[in-house]
């Protein structure tokens, strides 16, 4: 008994490259591509400004590899994209904005991973008047009189060294009031 053997069907050769790639059966980790964690950057920095330590930390808790998340980044900053100088005066002026003192804007670049330098700079760059900033946050909050009591003055202080006031600041909004 002869057994037929049936003519082999021809491989198709895929048009598009794309589709040859999904064809091939070749998995390309797309958390490990230099191309897609730019992709994934650009889409970060189209909603706002971040700082290079930031963005690189927003890309590796997306799945990136962290070498390649800080190529990207990096190559980014050579471009101009990113700026931690711009994210910082960005940062700074919303931080004024919400009402918060340069003690609570430090701790909080620093945390971004922005340098000392950078951050004094765009503090002073901002030109704010913290006193006169102390003064509108307590009266928004608690008025324009005096505090009544011992008690009442601890709790204005507490408020205001928490939205990150420095003392002097705090003493002089405390004491302002009409009397």
């Amino acid at each position: 008994m002869m057994t037929r053997q049936l003519p082999r069907k021809p491989e198709l050769q895929p048009v598009h490259e794309e589709i040859s790639d999904l064809l091939s059966g070749k998995k390309e980790d797309r958390f490990s591509c230099p191309k897609e964690a730019r992709k994934k950057a650009m889409d970060f920095l189209a909603r706002r400004e971040y700082g290079q330590a930031e963005l690189i930390k927003k890309l590796a808790d997306k799945g990136y590899a962290r070498d390649i998340a800080e190529r990207a980044v990096i190559k980014l900053t050579e471009e101009g994209l990113q700026s931690d100088q711009r994210f910082t005066e960005s940062f700074v002026q919303s931080r004024i904005n919400q009402g918060k003192g340069p003690v609570r804007i430090r701790l909080d670049l620093g945390q971004r991973g922005i340098a000392n330098a950078a951050i004094d700079a765009a503090i002073e760059e901002a030109g704010a008047d913290w006193y006169r900033l102390a003064r509108e946050i307590r009266g928004k909050k608690f008025g324009s009189a005096r505090p009544a009591d011992f008690a009442e003055k601890a709790k204005q202080m507490r408020f205001l060294q928490y939205r990150g006031f420095e003392p002097d600041h705090i003493q002089v909004a405390v004491a302002a009031g009409d009397d």
